[in-house]
């Protein structure tokens, strides 16, 4: 997804949040959650706008070749056979 496109998706969210928070307002009345809510959605949509753009060189995300698939299989307990533990007051 490009940088533009993910601004965007979060405006839309935003929006919509916007526009539930409104609702909840209405239901609820002038309260201090209300408040904090509108504060917070407002603060976002101030965030959004001074986002700028995405760093020069920033890759988005992980190619395929540098992921390292970790087994969830048990470590052979002989790899630990001449280790010390620091509650063993290893020095």
């Amino acid at each position: 997804m490009a940088a533009q496109d993910a601004v965007g998706s979060a405006r839309e969210a935003l929006t919509t949040l916007a526009a539930t928070v409104l609702r909840i307002r209405q239901e609820y009345g002038d309260t201090i959650g209300v408040r904090r809510l509108t504060s917070d959605v407002d603060r976002l949509a101030e965030a959004l706008d001074h986002l700028g753009d995405p760093r020069p060189g920033h890759r988005a995300g992980v190619s395929a070749d540098e992921i390292v698939v970790i087994p969830d299989d048990p470590y052979d307990e002989s790899m630990w056979q001449d280790a010390q533990s620091e509650t063993q007051h290893a020095q």
